[in-house]
């Protein structure tokens, strides 16, 4: 039996449950995950954040997988009968065991081609608000996909590190991360979240929000795919002022906003700068899909304002979460911020006008995060390059429940 285990312990394997025995040269296989409902990130440990990809898998009757991330992705709605593509996770949690585990390990082995026979440690973000059954179901999937060592850490507190807010001093903190499936509303102060509230309203919910106003004013189906892109061209939260002229607009968000712009719109793409090059909002959109009534093709115009009514309540839904959580903050920590605002991070947080609309709510100052797509994975990223010195952010993450809001 000793002879086994020394034999083991030499060639760098190491059974599962024994963290302190690593497989390989410490942290030298760490990576960090961003595990949404609408995108998934992997951070490599001295490589920086090597995959971005759509949280989808497509699979035929057999299950095997077809398709992961983008390719995956461009099949949804696209598929013949024997091929499904799906979503593993819904409202920030794993619906489909199998898928998530093949989708993990799928992204695990794009993160580490030239170590096939690594066994990483593994940080992921989860939701404040799951419940152990769920907590398990993450942690058991990364295992089964090749993980060494798994630790959670709530996304709420990710953001906040990716954010750069000061998460472990006294003063108090308080970030809104809206991402595709949960919006983490969370104060956080001395390393630790305060209170916290996850709300299962967010991208998603404003996508199928706007593809059921298009389908109730104007009798035509429409595509969650198309639902993103009318999202991301003319969605938004509060009127908002007009675009500044352009010798205020830097390049960098320029870039930006052309590559946020949805495929296939090239003539709406075109619209969005006058012939001086400074940006000008655009008010409509053109969308194609299908006539409820005679089941033919059909091209509708849309217009900014309607589709701000239909995502009146998912919006407010998301401000009550704010509410709450304010509602429920201590009040030397609510004088904390009024001082230093609330970070808005994650896709969400790019919705025209939400800051505008929060801040008028809330009556304190909103700002968007730098980057706030990558909040989160650059709070998981530190939490992998700092495991010794953050680690207890790692296991407070495990021991303290949440409680979920759902509205």
């Amino acid at each position: 039996m000793a002879s086994s285990t020394s034999s083991r312990a030499s060639s760098g394997h190491t059974a599962d449950g024994s963290p302190d025995r690593p497989a390989a040269p410490s942290g030298a296989y760490d990576i960090g995950i961003d595990l949404g409902t609408a995108n998934t990130l992997v951070y490599a440990r001295g490589k920086g954040v090597v995959l971005n990809e759509p949280s989808v898998v497509a699979v035929n009757v057999t299950g095997e997988v077809i398709a992961v991330g983008s390719d995956a992705k461009r099949t949804i709605g696209r598929t013949p009968s024997g091929i499904t593509a799906m979503r593993p996770l819904r409202e920030g949690v794993i619906a489909d065991f199998t898928a998530a585990e093949q989708m993990l390990r799928a992204l695990m082995k794009k993160a580490l081609p030239s170590r096939r026979f690594a066994r990483p440690r593994v940080v992921i973000c989860v939701p404040s608000g799951i419940t152990g059954v769920e907590r398990r179901a993450v942690i058991d999937s990364a295992r089964s996909a090749g993980a060494r060592e798994v630790h959670l850490i709530e996304e709420p507190m990710a953001a906040a590190i990716g954010a750069g807010l000061p998460v472990d001093e006294p003063v108090g903190c308080m970030v809104v991360d809206i991402g595709g499936g949960t919006t983490e509303v969370a104060v956080v102060s001395m390393g630790g979240l305060v209170t916290a509230q996850s709300v299962r309203i967010a991208g998603d919910a404003l996508d199928a929000a706007i593809a059921a106003h298009v389908k109730k004013k104007h009798a035509l189906a429409i595509g969650e795919r198309t639902a993103e892109d009318i999202k991301m061209a003319i969605g938004s939260a509060a009127r908002v002022p007009a675009p500044r002229a352009a010798s205020d607009s830097s390049p960098d968000s320029s870039a930006d906003a052309a590559s946020d712009a949805p495929s296939g719109t090239a003539s709406d793409v075109a619209s969005d700068t006058d012939e001086g090059g400074a940006p000008q909002r655009r008010t409509s959109f053109t969308v194609r899909g299908r006539d409820h009534i005679s089941g033919l093709p059909r091209i509708q115009e849309i217009t900014e304002e309607e589709i701000r009514e239909a995502l009146t309540e998912p919006v407010d839904a998301i401000i009550r979460a704010v509410h709450h959580t304010l509602d429920a903050c201590p009040p030397e920590l609510s004088g904390d911020i009024i001082e230093r605002g609330i970070a808005l991070t994650g896709g969400g947080a790019l919705l025209r006008g939400l800051d505008l609309r929060l801040q008028q709510e809330m009556g304190v100052p909103v700002t968007v995060a730098d980057q706030p797509l990558d909040c989160v994975v650059n709070g998981t990223a530190k939490c992998v390059d700092e495991f010794a010195s953050l680690h207890g952010m790692l296991t407070g993450a495990k021991e303290r429940p949440r409680r979920t809001v759902r509205l």
